[in-house]
């Protein structure tokens, strides 16, 4: 029976990662900007803005379990990438390029100003990586929830290599848009590594540690990855979090932590105090609702 549980466990991933949420974000709302519909979810505060992305297929309702706890004093913006949810679909290539510039027209065009605290799950973690990377002064601090890895689909993490399963439910489940974005991964990961590393601004590194317990070549292979995301920001802060990938949903204390202290960070760095923004990587670190593991 152990066999079958990386199967499971991709074929739990795939589900999750495909849901659309269950209820609605405060204050979502649908605007005409130029020539189409974008929906988004927008509340303003005297803070810095935090700007969440979703990951492949997910809609901004993956974050209904995060956003409510800081939306009273806190700006923040979640949306729908063109394609997803009631957000018009554009002719544009659906390459981290285009996502990202995308993304810093419609703050701007919302008069959301920089600089960002930039959160994202999944894929959206790689379109964050990028935004970060190519706007470095746009940025006040990256969270990366169980991001994708720039490098992901290479090696035993190739679509070939998964399960006859797997392939299957990524063939029927990913379409779309989601699947022009899968089919332009390697593309967008390209485009992170080819710019410099993010840094002197805080950097939390999110990671699922249920999948550790997976044996499997794929999973081994996705594991690895999943602790290479810290070698790509040094002095990150690295937090194993008691969860399996949908890390937003199954433990959004977690996500909010993070978002608490790097606005607490932030703010400390525009008034120009005297502070440490990133704190040592150490890829032992829990979330303190985790026993230690061997």
């Amino acid at each position: 029976m152990k066999r079958q549980k990386p199967f499971a466990g991709a074929i739990a991933v795939l589900m999750v990662m495909l849901l659309p949420g269950c209820a609605s974000l405060p204050n979502s709302t649908l605007q005409k900007i130029g020539d189409r519909n974008v929906e988004f979810a927008l509340t303003r505060h005297d803070t810095s803005p935090v700007v969440f992305e979703n990951g492949l297929g997910g809609r901004m309702e993956w974050w209904n379990k995060v956003l409510p706890e800081i939306a009273n004093d806190t700006t923040t913006f979640a949306y729908n990438r063109p394609g997803y949810g009631n957000s018009d679909p554009v002719a544009t290539p659906r390459d981290g390029l285009h996502i990202v510039d995308e993304l810093r027209a419609l703050l701007r065009d919302n008069g959301i100003k920089p600089p960002y605290i930039l959160i994202g799950h999944s894929l959206g973690g790689l379109y964050m990586q990028l935004y970060a990377r190519r706007y470095p002064d746009e940025v006040s601090a990256l969270i990366l929830v169980d991001s994708t890895h720039p490098q992901q689909l290479d090696g035993d993490g190739a679509l070939e290599k998964q399960s006859f399963l797997v392939r299957g439910l990524l063939g029927v489940l990913v379409t779309g848009t989601a699947q022009d974005e899968l089919d332009l991964l390697p593309q967008t990961g390209n485009q992170v590594l080819d710019l410099p590393t993010l840094s002197g601004k805080p950097i939390f590194v999110l990671s699922a540690a249920k999948p550790l317990d997976v044996k499997s070549t794929v999973a081994a292979d996705a594991n690895a990855k999943r602790k290479d995301i810290a070698r790509l920001y040094p002095g990150c802060k690295q937090v194993w979090v008691d969860s399996g990938h949908a890390i937003p949903l199954e433990k959004p204390e977690a996500v909010v932590a993070a978002i608490r202290e790097a606005l607490l960070l932030s703010h400390a760095n525009q008034l120009g105090l005297e502070s440490t923004p990133m704190v040592p990587n150490t890829t032992l670190q829990r979330d303190a609702s985790q026993a230690a593991r061997p």
